[in-house]
């Protein structure tokens, strides 16, 4: 029973993260942000409904809750990038657009339409029984164990059901035209026989040799000048606002320690758990499994040592009968049902229960051994109570922080001492800081919002101090430009040598083109005469044996005119005369057709639900007013306009 309830609960974690969070993780929070400043900045608007920011940001950390859950080992920092919060919005507006539609076309999930998800849903496969109906039991067990009642989860189940009819209708019955389907499996699939004869321009290398005038022509073309500027660099100090600089100043007293202790003594006493031996009796009859189970318990309490022999004989665990109904595992308190457990808890070593009556059926215990319950001593776990206190503490005092800190930066902007001074913070400093983040950097270094704040104009220009930047969740970070040295043409003296390797590389790149067209005219003017090299298939499924425009050149070929002959210019690897001779279908191994057709249907149904989309956002009238927006805002006013 107990490895049962635990799987579920497992199961139903896994469950609940992609189902109820997932694209609609902020359903039923829409009373809070309407109780939050009405000021609070409006980030974009559906349907005349603003969106704050407030809900944005707490979207975007929503998501990233998501993924620490799903991939606890990853730096989420790597996330938290303009680009990805105009994704968070992104996605935010979709659902606020879907969620109008819903209530415009009408949309409800019935009884009968969730009841048909639980049974038809693979996710909920382990709740199951065999007739198809979900035992309520177990899927409140589980439900419980993740901190939900089965209530609320359908509730928002019911939500999300709703959401998707929106454009199930598309998705869920697209048909791809047949001529579509096949023209774009066979683009993929087909397989060509082809000859190749390639034109390397490293070959061509020892064949020029650049004149000091060509090279310093080269040079001096703008065409090629950015290939040989330095890049733009500055010199920064800065300063960092987190929890662990607020912490350093929080000292706190013994006698709060042990006022904490004593309060939070369950978080530091040592879990109870118990072994123990069961039999279960069940059946469709419950009164006769409960009288079966009385009159064991009867024999048991005249011969209790009997018990392991009664449990092989008679219980229908089967996990646990053969071991005389010991079960292989501890069992801690919300392990499992609660009057299974209030039964258990109250034994002592060897001890029998009554009858305990559970969902599953008729359950006799008998307590092997005890273990857990007893407090650790404060002494013991003092340093670990003035980290957690001080950690409480620290995150009070860094969001009173937070807005001197802002204020200082900004208000006393050609230095960063008084901030550093007033808050007890260091000043530190970093050289040769680029636009983007180089690889390997650590901190607020790797913060693509603070080095936008540092090469921004005012920084730049007057030596002013950024703003204050969150560049991660609770760490503010300010910096100040010492010294900038804008992108410059580097002499040539110094580039000397990078410039006659490009030099010669695109000389023998032009060699080897001129020398592959006039082979291709000849070969153009007989057709029917093969190339040297030897015949090989080619496909985009095999597009890595091939450079990638000789695979799309050879395939564009019409099959009418074959055999057909054609260049392909490589740039600076050179050129590639291309004879194409048969169609020889689509690559057997490529894929399953059956499945690549309904894979495409699939990715069909995906471009109309898109388009579907575009045009629910006109109907709506989407308006997002951020910087990143203001374009889709214009281009979607204009659509609406006609």
């Amino acid at each position: 029973m107990f490895e049962t309830i635990r799987s579920y609960s497992r199961v139903l974690m896994y469950i609940l993260v992609p189902l109820i969070i997932g694209s609609f993780v902020l359903v039923g929070v829409d009373s809070y942000f309407n109780l939050r400043d009405g000021g609070n900045a409006t980030v974009a608007k559906v349907n005349g409904k603003d969106i704050k920011q407030t809900e944005w940001d707490a979207w975007f950390r929503q998501s990233l809750d998501q993924f620490r859950r799903q991939a606890p080992n990853v730096d989420l920092r790597m996330f938290e990038t303009p680009e990805m919060k105009r994704q968070a919005l992104d996605e935010l507006v979709r659902e606020r657009v879907m969620r109008e539609a819903a209530v415009k076309g009408g949309y409800s999930t019935t009884d009968e339409r969730l009841i048909a998800f639980y049974r038809n849903d693979p996710q909920f496969a382990p709740f199951r029984g065999p007739d198809g109906v979900i035992d309520k039991a177990r899927l409140e067990m589980a439900v419980a164990a993740q901190g939900m009642s089965v209530k609320g989860l359908e509730a928002q189940m019911r939500d999300m059901l709703a959401l998707r009819q929106v454009t199930l209708g598309m998705t869920g019955s697209v048909v791809a035209p047949e001529a579509a389907a096949s023209s774009a499996l066979d683009a993929m699939f087909q397989q060509r026989e082809v000859q190749i004869e390639k034109f390397d321009a490293r070959t061509y290398a020892t064949k020029v040799s650049p004149t000091d005038a060509d090279i310093d022509t080269y040079y001096k073309d703008p065409a090629h000048q950015a290939q040989f500027k330095s890049v733009e660099q500055a010199d920064i100090e800065y300063v960092v606002l987190d929890l662990d600089a607020v912490k350093k100043s929080i000292t706190v007293a013994e006698d709060d320690l042990k006022k904490y202790y004593t309060e939070n003594l369950k978080q530091y006493t040592a879990p109870e758990e118990r072994r123990v031996r069961q039999i279960l009796i069940k059946g469709d009859d419950r009164t006769a499994a409960k009288a079966k189970a009385e009159s064991l318990l009867a024999d048991l309490k005249k011969n209790p040592a009997s018990f392991a022999d009664v449990a092989r004989k008679n219980s229908q665990d089967a996990g646990s009968a053969e071991r005389g109904g010991e079960l292989d595992i501890a069992i801690a308190r919300g392990d499992t049902d609660k009057d299974y457990e209030a039964a258990l808890f109250a034994l002592k070593p060897n001890e029998l229960s009554t009858v305990v009556a559970t969902p599953e059926g008729f359950y006799i215990l008998q307590l092997v051994s005890a273990k857990g319950g007893e407090a650790k001593s404060f002494e013991s776990v003092r340093a670990e109570i003035e980290e957690a206190v001080k950690k409480q503490l620290a995150q009070v005092r860094y969001n009173e922080t937070a807005t001197e800190f802002t204020n200082i930066v900004f208000e006393q902007s050609d230095s960063l001492k008084p901030a550093a001074d007033k808050l007890k913070l260091q000043v530190q400093t970093a050289k040769a800081v680029t636009r983007q983040a180089v690889q390997g950097a650590q901190g607020p270094l790797a913060s693509a919002k603070l080095l936008e704040a540092v090469f921004a104009s005012e920084a730049l220009n007057n030596k002013r101090n950024t703003e204050a930047v969150e560049t991660k969740q609770n760490q503010l970070t300010a910096a100040r430009v010492v010294a900038y040295r804008p992108s410059a043409l580097r002499p040539l003296a110094e580039v000397r040598d990078q410039v006659k390797e490009r030099l010669v590389a695109s000389q023998a790149a032009a060699l080897a083109r001129k020398e592959g067209e006039a082979r291709l005219a000849a070969a153009k003017a007989a057709p029917a005469t093969a190339l040297p090299s030897a015949p090989v298939t080619l496909s985009r499924a095999k597009a890595a044996e091939f450079p990638r425009d000789v695979v799309d050149t050879a395939l564009k070929v019409p099959a009418a005119t074959l055999p057909a002959v054609v260049g392909v210019d490589l740039g600076d690897q050179g050129y590639a005369v291309v004879r194409v001779t048969k169609v020889l279908g689509r690559d057997p191994v490529a894929g399953d057709p059956k499945q690549a057709a309904a894979q495409y249907a699939q990715a069909w149904g995906a471009a109309e639900s898109d388009a579907y989309y575009q045009a629910l956002k006109t109907r709506f009238k989407v308006k997002v007013t951020t910087p990143a927006g203001a374009a889709e805002e214009k281009s979607t006013e204009a659509v609406a306009s006609k």
